[in-house]
C-alpha cells in the first residue's frame, strides 16, 4: 500500500447499501459482526434505520438518518437495520487492509466459532458480485446473514439478561479465530497507518526547522468509482479505486 494510493490516514472508504432482507425477528439488515482491530465509522447518506450495538455499555439502539455520524471501536458487535428500505451509509474504516484480511468476526452460533474450518466455510462467499443478478449469490449472502443473526439474537438476549459480561465468550472465540492472522496485519499496518504517521512526524520536523521542501511534492488524487458492488456483511458495497497517477 503506497501513501498516494490510500485514503488519508490509511483509512478505507466505501458506500454501503444496507440489505433490505427481513430477518428472523422481522427487521431487515445485514450480518451482525464486530471488528477485532479496527474502528469503524458510519456517515448516513440516505434512508432511515437503526444501529444495534453490544459493547461495554450493554445493548444500545441508535437511530440512523441522513447527517448522522457515529463510530464504534474494536469489540463492538453491531447490526445495521434498514427500516426505510433505502438506507445507505458511507463507511470509513480504520487500518485499511485489515478488515479485508479477516479483521471482522461474524456472530455465528458457538459451534461455528469453536471450529475455524466451520467458520471459514460459513463466512465464505463464492459469488461476490452483487450486481450480476445471480440468484445463487444473493441466496448465499442471505444464508450467511441468517446464520450470523441467529447467533446475534442469542448474544443480545444474554447481554440484556446479564450485562456486557455476556460478551466475554464471544470476544475470546473471536480472538482465537484471528490469532494466526496478526503477522500479516502487522505488515499491512507498517505499510499503511504507521508509515503515514511517520511521514507526518518527518513533516513536523521539517516545519520545526522552517524547511518547506516537501511541500513542493504536493499532489491531488482522484478516486475512480467502481462500476459494480459486492456482497458485504452489512450490505452491498461500492468502493473507489485510487491511483498513483
Amino acid at each position: 500500500m503506497s501513501i498516494a494510493s490510500s485514503f488519508p490516514g490509511a483509512t478505507g472508504v466505501s458506500e454501503v447499501s444496507i440489505y433490505d432482507w427481513p430477518g428472523a425477528d422481522g427487521a431487515a439488515g445485514g450480518s451482525p459482526h464486530m471488528h477485532t482491530a479496527s474502528t469503524e465509522a458510519y456517515v448516513v447518506l440516505s434512508g432511515a434505520g437503526r444501529l444495534e450495538t453490544l459493547d461495554s455499555r450493554g445493548f444500545t439502539s441508535t437511530p440512523l438518518r441522513p447527517g448522522v455520524v457515529l463510530w464504534f471501536t474494536p469489540g463492538t458487535v453491531h447490526r445495521a437495520i434498514n427500516d426505510s428500505g433505502d438506507l445507505t451509509v458511507l463507511v470509513v474504516m480504520q487500518n485499511a487492509g485489515l478488515p479485508e484480511h479477516g479483521d471482522a468476526v461474524m456472530t455465528f452460533p458457538g459451534a461455528h466459532l469453536a471450529d475455524p474450518e466451520a467458520y471459514r466455510r460459513a463466512a465464505a462467499l463464492e459469488i461476490k458480485d452483487a450486481d450480476a443478478g445471480l440468484g445463487a449469490g444473493e441466496e448465499a449472502a442471505r444464508r450467511r446473514r441468517d446464520l450470523a443473526l441467529a447467533g446475534y439474537l442469542e448474544l443480545k438476549d444474554a447481554v440484556l439478561a446479564s450485562g456486557p459480561e455476556a460478551l466475554a465468550d464471544f470476544h475470546a472465540a473471536a480472538a482465537a479465530l484471528v490469532a494466526g492472522k496478526t503477522s500479516a496485519w502487522a505488515r499491512l499496518l507498517e505499510q499503511g497507518a504507521a508509515r503515514q504517521a511517520e511521514t507526518t512526524r518527518g513533516q513536523l520536523a521539517s516545519l520545526d526547522a522552517a524547511e518547506s521542501f516537501y511541500l513542493g511534492a504536493a499532489r491531488t488524487t482522484m478516486g475512480k468509482r467502481e462500476n459494480h458492488r459486492i456482497y458485504g456483511m452489512c450490505g452491498r458495497i461500492q468502493t473507489w479505486e485510487l491511483s498513483d497517477n
